[in-house]
């Protein structure tokens, strides 16, 4: 069995994830620490979890989802996966932390392995199914752990929202059909850990999400 653990970072209150099984195998996604002491802190919930890091992933290359990659591959020697579709996003990073004013930024690496939808994403003992939801950036994933039955949803689906689509590579229309058509049929049981704030499921979206 899985175990999710969420830890919230930067100025944009960005949840980073790390996603483990009995095995210790831990998968890192979107590692928003973008302070010294933030990352210290990253590493000091590795060290306590007694977990060992095998991958990187980014949902999507928006900058909050990115600020720690340099740190986390540096540290635990991991290539940056995500889909190749984010890339003009992540190369865009520096010149949207100028314009937001965010000194310091540890230049992302770019992605050694490139990943679409169908694909298994394995560690440990576990499985995760990466769906292709674009919308809220060109080629957001997100991993779905049937066995488990949660979902990574990234920037895609909120607690009664829904990710913005007014930022380069954002689509209304499409970000919608990515829920519904993707995400809603996965079944009201299915747990999702977002990207920002707590988390909820399908079935409470499909009731009270006001977007949908």
């Amino acid at each position: 069995m899985s175990i999710v653990v969420c830890l919230t970072y930067n100025p944009f209150l960005e949840n980073t994830y790390l996603v483990y099984d009995e095995t210790k195998e831990c998968i890192i996604f979107d590692p928003g620490c973008y302070s010294k002491e933030e990352k210290r802190h990253l590493s000091q919930q590795i060290r306590e979890l007694e977990l060992k890091p095998v991958r990187l992933i980014n949902t999507h290359c928006h900058i909050d989802h990115v600020f720690g990659n340099q740190y986390v591959a540096e540290t635990y020697n991991l290539d940056l996966e995500t889909h190749s579709g984010e890339l003009p996003v992540l190369k865009m990073v520096p010149q949207v932390c100028q314009l937001y004013g965010i000194p310091n930024y540890e230049e992302s690496p770019e992605p050694k392995i490139y990943l679409d939808e169908g694909d298994e994403i394995r560690f440990g003992n576990t499985v995760l199914h990466a769906i292709y939801t674009p919308g809220h950036s060109p080629a957001s994933l997100s991993f779905l752990n049937k066995e488990d039955h949660y979902l990574i949803a990234g920037d895609v689906l909120f607690h009664e929202s829904i990710g913005r689509t007014d930022l380069p590579g954002g689509d209304h229309a499409t970000l919608i059909n990515s829920i519904k058509e993707k995400l809603l049929p996965l079944g009201d049981h299915i747990v999702v850990y977002p990207g920002h704030g707590e988390e909820t499921t399908i079935g409470h979206e499909k009731k009270h999400n006001p977007f949908l």
